[in-house]
C-alpha cells in the first residue's frame, strides 16, 4: 500500500482477539484443558514454539471441518479493536496481523475487523477433518518478524514507522524489530522486554500511540 504513514502489525490471539484460538478448536476434541496448559507455556517462552506447536495440533486430529462454525462462533475481538482499527486508517495507516494461529479463523475474522492484511499457520486435512499437522512453515517468533520486515519494506515504510503488538514470548522478536514494541495484555517476560506496556484490556488505550 504505497503512501501510508505507518503500519501496526498485531498479534491475533489474546491480543487482537480475546481466545486463544487452538483451544477453542480443542475443545471440539475434548482436550481443551490439556491443550490450554501447553499454550499458557509456551507463551511464557518455557518451550520452543513451533515445536510446541506442532504438539498441540496433533491434539486437533480427528475435528471436522464442520466444527469451525462453532468455533468462528467463540471468537471474541478484544475490545476496542473496531475503534483502533478504524482510527488506525484514519490516519493513514496500515493494520496487519500476523498470528501462530490458523487462516481458518482469520481468513474470516481479519477482513470483519477491518484489517488489511494476515498470516498465519495452515491446519493440514482430509477434506472432511483435521489431520493433526500444520501444512507448510509455521509461523512463529522469525516469522512474524519478517512478515513486519517484508509489510513495511512492501509500503516503503521505514521500520522506525511500525508498531509491533503482542502479548507473548513469540511476539518478541517481532516487537524488537519495529520502531515501537507494545506488550498489550502480557505475559511479564514480554512486557520486561516491550518499550511500552498497556495494562487495560482495551485496545483504544493504544490509540494514543499512533503517529
Amino acid at each position: 500500500m504505497p503512501d501510508a504513514r505507518f503500519l501496526v502489525v498485531f498479534d491475533a490471539d489474546s491480543t487482537l482477539l480475546r481466545n486463544e484460538v487452538i483451544e477453542l478448536i480443542a475443545d471440539e476434541a475434548g482436550r481443551g484443558a490439556e491443550v490450554a496448559a501447553a499454550t499458557e507455556a509456551a507463551m511464557r517462552g518455557e518451550v520452543d514454539f513451533a515445536t510446541s506447536l506442532r504438539c498441540r495440533v496433533q491434539a486437533l486430529q480427528g475435528v471436522p471441518l464442520s466444527a469451525f462454525e462453532r468455533v468462528l462462533a467463540r471468537v471474541e475481538p478484544t475490545p476496542g479493536a473496531v475503534e483502533l482499527v478504524a482510527e488506525i486508517h484514519a490516519r493513514g495507516g496500515i493494520a496487519a496481523v500476523v498470528s501462530g494461529g490458523f487462516h481458518e479463523i482469520l481468513d474470516t475474522v481479519a477482513p470483519a475487523l477491518g484489517l488489511d492484511m494476515w498470516r498465519a499457520n495452515r491446519l493440514a486435512s482430509d477434506g472432511t477433518v483435521l489431520t493433526g499437522v500444520v501444512e507448510g512453515e509455521i509461523v512463529d517468533a522469525d516469522g512474524k518478524a519478517a512478515a513486519l520486515r517484508e509489510w513495511a519494506a512492501a509500503s516503503d515504510l521505514p521500520l522506525r514507522r511500525t508498531i509491533a503488538v503482542g502479548d507473548g514470548a513469540n511476539d518478541l522478536r517481532m516487537m524488537a524489530a519495529a520502531g515501537l514494541g507494545v506488550a498489550f495484555n502480557a505475559k511479564p517476560a514480554v512486557r520486561a522486554q516491550a518499550d511500552v506496556v498497556v495494562g487495560p484490556v482495551d485496545l483504544r488505550e493504544l490509540i494514543p500511540l499512533l503517529p
